[in-house]
């Protein structure tokens, strides 16, 4: 069978395991050597992933890998959370993620770019609007796209923690009186 059709079938699998918990499937990615490959599945919740999610699903996808048997090697299973810099990998990403920071990286030269950093802004057709730190606003086509992930702002995320600790302070001291 080859690694194409293994790949589906594992990611119909994945799916519906995300779809059973009601979790969703961010991607499926199979590595490692042919003679035992590393399957990871990734997935999401808004309200976050916990270490139960990740169990209740991998032992799904593992029962059905185990009983449909069709990985002919034994191979690894890995279920996680996508983390805080996530890939980006549908259409419907982009849009969910309007107004967050990411990086992209594209299979052509987009304006003498093939790495982008800066904003996305949502999705156009079959383009994904991006607001570039170099180049400003540009439309990249979907399918050009060879990898793209969030970006956390370090800095912003401390300067909300303050700000949540300042008002927690300010709580505190008027609860005392």
């Amino acid at each position: 069978m080859d690694s194409g059709s293994v790949a589906d079938r594992i990611n119909a699998i994945a799916e519906q395991a995300a779809i059973d918990h009601g979790l969703e499937l961010v991607h499926v990615e199979i590595a490692g050597p042919e003679g035992h490959p590393i399957v990871r599945v990734f997935i999401d919740n808004p309200g976050g992933v916990t270490h139960e999610d990740c169990s209740h699903v991998s032992t799904q996808i593992g029962t059905v890998l185990d009983v449909e048997d069709f990985i002919h090697s034994a191979y690894t299973l890995e279920v996680s959370s996508p983390g805080l810099e996530r890939g980006l990998y549908k259409p419907t990403d982009y849009q969910r993620f309007a107004g967050s920071l990411a990086k992209l990286k594209t299979r052509t030269l987009i304006g003498n770019q093939r790495n982008f950093r800066g904003k996305v802004l949502g999705i156009e057709g079959q383009n994904v609007l991006f607001g570039d730190r170099t180049s400003g606003r540009i439309a990249v086509p979907f399918d050009s796209i060879v990898k793209a992930n969030l970006e956390i702002d370090v800095e912003s995320e401390f300067h909300q923690v303050r700000e949540r600790e300042s008002i927690d302070r300010d709580l505190i001291k008027r609860n005392r009186r």
